[in-house]
């Protein structure tokens, strides 16, 4: 205070959970249970106990073969190519976070207004596709984020024969990465990008992204931990690394039937877990925050090009959050740059 003229010193911070205000003290848990208590029976901050699944072994797979987690191509600034599609509102968080670490990148409007706005993006998308290295799907609330449709607008773009065929030949024959957070997520999930690294029909027995627990949008920081360093996205991170990151989805809770998560598992294809404190996987809540089912946060294709994840890790920046502890960098931009270089 002596530094900033005419200010005057009110309080200081201190280690103890204990506010002391005109020589009372108040223990802050007990502040913030009155606080929230009054308006809990309406819109709930926690799921019933009975909602809360029991989390299940999931095995740490790394890998050390750092060929199989390098680019075919001579080393190349690689391009990202983003797509702002009606209701994504993370473009610009995307864009930077990529240019931070020597990208190039290219935001894509897609324009719906009219049946032939819609065909010249498609083609436009399609065409972008095959000249970059990187598709990456930001978040966003598509078409508003209509009950059970969560990124069903954006899905539904990436089935178009045309695109998909250049997101085919992107994976296939390129060599390139694709990246999808929240609202990107979805949509890699809903076309089976995610889980089969290829668009493919999808059923009542796919993995899928379903309504948070508590029924109703969430918004906050998480603790995810790293349990498979197998991919590109995360080849320069080390299993158990712990990210605190946030989370702004309404849908966003990850289910399949237990013998696709026994397969996701086997596969090494689930890449990051809701952790607590401790470093634990954990199905409570506010740790896990949506229910996401054996604290899935984030899965891979089969080949480790593909990533999905929920956390907006994208939205990092310098002074972002500082009274927020924890490692808030989490470099997979950074890794998915190096996998061309």
């Amino acid at each position: 205070a002596d530094s900033i003229p005419g200010a005057t010193i009110i309080g200081q911070t201190t280690k103890e959970t204990i506010l002391s205000l005109n020589g009372e003290n108040h223990n802050l848990t007990d502040l913030q249970t009155a606080w929230q208590s009054t308006l809990e029976p309406v819109y709930p901050t926690r799921p019933e106990e009975s909602k809360i699944s029991p989390i299940g072994p999931i095995r740490p797979i790394s890998s050390n073969q750092k060929s199989k987690i390098k680019n075919h191509q001579s080393s190349i600034r690689p391009t990202v190519l983003i797509p702002a599609f009606p209701g994504t509102n993370s473009e610009y968080d995307s864009a930077r976070a990529f240019q931070r670490v020597g990208a190039e990148t290219h935001i894509e409007v897609f324009r719906n207004l009219s049946a032939k706005h819609i065909e010249e993006s498609i083609h436009a998308l399609a065409e972008q596709i095959k000249t970059s290295q990187i598709l990456f799907i930001p978040g966003g609330f598509s078409a508003g984020d209509e009950p059970d449709g969560s990124a069903k607008f954006i899905a539904t773009i990436l089935r178009n024969p045309r695109v998909a065929d250049a997101i085919s030949d992107l994976l296939e024959n390129r060599d390139g990465l694709v990246l999808g957070i929240c609202n990107g997520f979805q949509a890699l999930i809903k076309t089976g990008l995610a889980t089969h690294g290829k668009v493919i029909a999808t059923d009542t027995n796919s993995a899928t992204l379903v309504h948070n627990d508590i029924s109703r949008h969430i918004s906050q920081y998480v603790q995810t931990r790293i349990i498979n360093n197998s991919s590109p996205w995360l080849a320069n991170q080390e299993i158990g690394t712990i990210h605190t990151v946030p989370v702004s989805h309404g849908e966003g809770k990850f289910y399949a039937p237990t013998d696709v998560i026994a397969q996701l598992a086997a596969n090494g294809q689930i890449a990051t877990q809701y952790c607590d404190p401790d470093g634990n996987p954990t199905m409570q809540h506010p740790f896990n925050p949506n229910g996401s089912l054996h604290a899935i946060e984030g899965i891979t294709s089969p080949c480790g090009r593909v990533f999905g994840k929920m956390a907006h890790s994208e939205r990092y920046s310098a002074g972002v959050a500082k009274n927020i502890p924890g490692t808030k960098i989490q470099p997979i931009f950074a890794a998915g740059v190096s996998y061309f270089g």
